[in-house]
C-alpha cells in the first residue's frame, strides 16, 4: 500500500489528525501534524479513530473502500491541488465526491464527511507523504528474488 495510515489518529471534537506515539496507563501520546507539533495525552474518554480503519460507503458489492485507497486516488488524479474553490460550497463537495469516486453511496456520505476528507488528505499529504510504486519490472524483479 502507497500510504502507511496505522499510527494515524482523529479524535473527536478536536480539528486535525494526530500521530500516535506510544502508549501510556491511562491512554496515548498523540502528536498533532501541524507546522509546529503538540503532544498531548488521548484518555479512554477521547474517541480516537485509527485513519486505517476508516472506509468510505460505497453502492458496489463491496460495500465499502478504505479512506487511505481513497487518498491514493486523490493523489493519483488531483496531485497537489484539489478541484475546490475557496469556500466550496455543498454541491461543489458532492460534484468532487462524484469524480473521484463515482460509487460513493449519496444516502450514507454527507457532505461534513467529505469536508473531512479534503481537510485530512492535505494533512496526510504534507504529514505522512505518499510513497511512490515502483515500475512493474522491478516489482517482477524482486520477486523473483525473493522466490529465489
Amino acid at each position: 500500500m502507497p500510504i502507511d495510515l496505522r499510527q494515524i489518529a482523529a479524535i473527536a471534537g478536536m480539528s486535525g489528525l494526530f500521530k500516535v506515539v506510544k502508549p501510556t496507563r491511562t491512554g496515548v501520546i498523540v502528536e498533532s501534524l501541524e507546522e509546529n507539533p503538540k503532544n498531548m495525552v488521548a484518555q479512554a474518554r477521547h474517541r480516537m479513530s485509527l485513519l486505517d480503519e476508516i472506509s468510505i460507503y460505497t453502492t458496489d458489492e463491496e460495500g465499502t473502500i478504505p479512506l487511505a485507497d481513497v487518498f491514493e486516488r486523490m493523489h493519483q488524479k488531483y496531485g497537489d491541488t484539489l478541484p475546490l474553490g475557496e469556500k466550496p460550497s455543498n454541491e461543489e463537495y458532492k460534484s468532487f465526491m462524484a469524480d473521484l469516486l463515482p460509487e460513493y453511496d449519496e444516502e450514507r456520505v454527507y457532505v461534513s464527511d467529505m469536508k473531512k476528507l479534503a481537510i485530512w488528505y492535505f494533512i496526510v499529504k504534507d504529514f505522512v507523504g505518499f510513497t511512490e510504486e515502483a515500475p512493474a519490472a522491478e516489482q517482477e524483479k524482486s520477486k523473483e528474488e525473493e522466490q529465489a
